[in-house]
């Protein structure tokens, strides 16, 4: 289920939507980072994602984020980054959220 919920939320193997979650996402993020939509973040995660179907496969599941996948190194990553926790809105909750059909804690 988690790769047909990051393509209802607008992540598509011809591209990002418009209109859709997906497109909200792009421009929060875009517009957080001075214009672009920075490499490794959620927008860019989700879109290789949904592109490709492999939400489960990177480790994004629905008990949680696999130990030694994709995911969990994005978590290690973003936690070490942070101070020891993952932040709201960041990118592995954003990803997590989203492919479990969620609106992935934006504000």
């Amino acid at each position: 289920m988690s790769d047909q919920n990051v393509r209802n939320a607008g992540f598509t193997s011809s591209g990002i939507s418009g209109g859709s979650l997906a497109s909200s996402l792009m421009s929060q993020e875009a517009r957080a980072s001075g214009g672009g939509v920075p490499s490794g973040g959620a927008t860019s995660t989700l879109q290789e994602m949904g592109a490709r179907g492999t939400t489960h496969s990177s480790g994004y599941t629905s008990s949680g984020i696999s130990g030694g996948s994709r995911a969990s190194s994005t978590m290690s990553k973003e936690a070490t980054a942070h101070g020891g926790g993952v932040p709201r809105g960041g990118t592995t909750s954003t990803v997590q959220s989203i492919s479990m059909g969620g609106k992935g804690g934006r504000r």
